[in-house]
């Protein structure tokens, strides 16, 4: 057997190099960690999001040297955003500073991949292809590390002082630790993404319909990310046969015009479906683990929070790491000082059991959660993009 990895001792073993995991291992490296990061996948790959920042995640990633890199890549500035509730229609501008012009949506295969980047030059050991088999465990039950195996098939084992998950929503290092659930809902939307072109960019565009909503996200290279949901026992009659069509069929509830451009032109990426998803939120630390992004706390994606939440648990998790590296419990009680009621009002949302008026309140109550969000940061919330 053939060891791939540089060590066999880290400080830090990180499961999954998308988003959360990659930006959670860059800050730790930056900090003087010796950091592995491992994930399954062969390469990065584009992954279904709706990509849409929030005022955190673009205030992060511009603290992380990374957001001019990903403009000079083409990715758009967001100025305003729209909210229709049913016929009406509310427009909010986006009010930039000097650090920050606006919001952005990133394409994951770019934002993804230029924080992977981040961290191997911040010296983490990068490592796709490989996959997690054990969590290693002292005599008093302490995570110590991992069994992993290598692209050549083989296994074996590293030591770290802390293992942690990035995972996703069904995350192996959660299961394998024994992460408590602390909150578990079965409220969702299920939802379609795909991508349309010749649209202009007039910011993020959310739509709420009876039963339904929709958004429009600008996107690089001109393109905008069109997403169209509904309750999951309706997810058969709107986009069954013919899901593209759909998609365009529910997005000219709103956007006739639009709607129609988009369907004459075709989609100009496959679409992708998403059926829905129980939410949760669980234990994210523990007796040498931890637990980052959708691993620890997975929502609906009707607010379009997850790439932020990556974004403030990396953050969060750093910190909690050079104050004590050994006990980050810290890490989860910042997080759960958000995640809670963020987590109740979205799914609120998902659900579709609203009118516009409660509708239009939770959005008044999300944009509370962002200011404190943002607040926590250090930063004023200059405009977060929801009416206020």
């Amino acid at each position: 057997m053939t060891i791939q990895f540089e060590h066999q001792t880290y400080d830090a073993l990180i499961i999954g190099a998308r988003c959360a995991g990659a930006a959670t291992g860059m800050l730790l490296s930056r900090q003087g960690a010796r950091v592995l990061i491992i994930d399954r996948d062969p390469e990065v790959t584009d992954t279904l999001s709706t990509h849409a920042l929030m005022r955190p995640a673009v205030t992060l990633l511009s603290r992380w040297g990374l957001l001019n890199k990903l403009v000079a890549a083409g990715t758009p500035c967001v100025h305003q955003t729209q909210f229709v509730y049913g016929r009406e229609r509310l427009n909010i501008p986006i009010k930039g500073n000097a650090e920050i012009r606006g919001l952005y949506a990133p394409r994951r295969w770019l934002l993804d991949r230029a924080l992977v980047d981040a961290a191997c030059d911040a010296g983490a050991e990068v490592h796709h292809g490989t996959h997690l088999l054990a969590l290693t465990r002292s005599e008093s039950g302490r995570v110590t590390g991992a069994v992993l195996r290598q692209r050549d098939g083989t296994a074996c084992q590293i030591n770290a002082g802390l293992v942690i998950g990035a995972d996703g929503r069904n995350s192996m290092v959660a299961k394998m630790a024994g992460a408590k659930a602390l909150v578990h809902s079965n409220a969702r939307s299920a939802t379609v993404y795909t991508y349309v072109n010749g649209i202009k960019n007039e910011g993020y565009r959310w739509y709420f319909g009876k039963g339904m909503a929709a958004g429009l996200i600008p996107v690089a290279g001109g393109a905008h990310c069109l997403f169209a949901s509904c309750r999951p026992e309706t997810f058969g009659n709107w986009f069954g046969k013919d899901a593209f069509l759909g998609a365009t069929k529910m997005f000219a509830t709103w956007e006739p015009k639009l709607a129609s451009m988009a369907s004459t032109d075709g989609p100009a990426e496959r679409l992708r479906r998403f059926p829905g998803a129980p939410g949760h939120i669980r234990d994210c630390s523990g007796p040498g683990w931890a637990l980052v992004g959708d691993a620890g706390y997975f929502k609906d994606p009707a607010t379009a929070h997850g790439i932020t939440d990556a974004f403030l648990d990396a953050n969060r998790l750093a910190l909690a790491f050079t104050q004590s590296p050994g006990n980050v419990k810290a890490y989860q009680i910042a997080r759960d000082l958000f995640a809670p009621k963020f987590f109740a009002i979205t799914q609120k949302i998902a659900s579709h059991d609203w009118d516009f008026d409660r509708l239009k309140r939770l959005h008044m109550a999300l944009n509370d959660c962002m200011k404190e969000e943002q607040l926590s940061l250090g930063h004023p919330p200059i405009s977060m993009g929801i009416a206020a």
